[in-house]
């Protein structure tokens, strides 16, 4: 089922899709503008080092992660946000159990 447009998102009655060793998402909602992501890693899991047009935003729901931006690396923890801009190189990894929201502009084509 589409998320395109929706007005109101219950998480329960979305499916998690595997993206990944340790990684699965769920697409929250999106338009041709805006897309909001929930990114579910396991401990150690990867979000490999890449790039993309789009401009993201990202919120730490819960876990710790070493994010990596543009070659510098922080830890983050539940309740910090990131800012990443068109085409820059960046990739995550979960120090713990945790999610993160991606929100991107415009909509990931390729996840949907």
């Amino acid at each position: 089922m589409s998320q395109f447009g929706k007005r109101f998102v219950h998480d329960e009655d979305l499916a998690w899709e595997i993206v990944g060793e340790g990684l699965r998402r769920k697409i929250m909602s999106y338009d041709n503008n805006v897309m909001m992501v929930k990114v579910a890693f396991e401990k150690g899991a990867v979000g490999s080092l890449h790039s993309h047009y789009h401009t993201q935003i990202s919120y730490v729901e819960s876990g710790a992660f070493e994010i990596t931006i543009e070659g510098k690396t922080e830890v983050l923890k539940q309740g910090d946000t990131y800012y990443i801009p068109p085409h820059i190189v960046h990739g995550a990894v979960a120090l713990e159990v945790g999610v993160l929201v991606d929100v991107f502009a415009p909509f990931r084509e390729d996840f949907v």
